[in-house]
């Protein structure tokens, strides 16, 4: 493949996930040398304010510090920008402004790859409540549905426990009851729509999992290797 753009990523949210978005986008990069593969630049902040409490209870907001981590990799020569938190993209507009470069956005990329009309959303209680995935879904004809409040707290549960680092396995085991639920209330398709939920197995789900990681991995890809004529 021919010249690429450098890849910023606004990482920290978790630092687990980024790991794992940094890991599956090396993997899915088409190279066979070192030397091919693309240039990335990693901001992992963990300190960037709490995405749901901000959105839900009143607590401070994380745009001061993702403006600043954005125009950090921006100086550091990023060309593009991702960022692997589907709940920071409630703030991506004033990212957006802040940079003259591309900032990736994660949600609508994921639901653009939809093909069924009613989808299943785990996400945090943050990322439902800004409506980031009902307005995307919405736009594409899509209804979503979203767990029981009695299953939110377990998605929200095994959220924190994957931040913790907890067994993967017990983790998965809780959300696939939650993925039974919500294919019981006509969900054709489940997107994974928090990047702590993108650590899990979702081979093992009863039906097809969307995981908003790997589509952020690809979108990546496509826009670090599009000509600049092309941008």
């Amino acid at each position: 493949m021919g010249e690429s753009k450098v890849v910023g990523v606004l990482g920290g949210m978790g630092p687990a996930a980024t790991v794992e978005f940094f890991r599956r986008l090396v993997d899915a990069t088409p190279a066979t040398i070192d030397q091919s593969h693309l240039r990335v630049v990693i901001d992992s902040d963990p300190t960037v304010p709490d995405r749901t409490r901000a959105l839900l209870h009143g607590g401070p907001t994380p745009v001061p510090a993702l403006v600043r981590m954005a125009r950090r990799l921006e100086m550091a020569g990023a060309q593009v920008l991702a960022m692997p938190c589907n709940t920071a993209h409630a703030f991506l507009d004033p990212i957006r402004q802040s940079v003259c470069v591309p900032v990736l956005d994660m949600i609508g990329e994921t639901v653009d790859r939809l093909e069924e009309r009613v989808v299943g959303l785990l996400a945090t209680s943050g990322a439902i409540g800004s409506g980031i995935y009902h307005r995307a879904f919405e736009e594409h004809g899509i209804e979503p549905v979203v767990p029981s409040e009695k299953s939110q707290e377990t998605v929200n549960r095994a959220i924190e426990a994957i931040k913790a680092a907890r067994s993967l396995v017990e983790v998965g085991t809780a959300i696939a009851s939650v993925v039974r639920e919500l294919h019981a209330r006509g969900a054709e398709a489940v997107v994974a729509g928090c990047t702590e939920i993108s650590l899990l197995d979702g081979s093992r789900m009863p039906i097809r999992w969307v995981d908003a990681l790997d589509v952020l991995v690809g979108a990546t890809i496509r826009e670090a290797y599009l000509d600049e004529e092309d941008s």
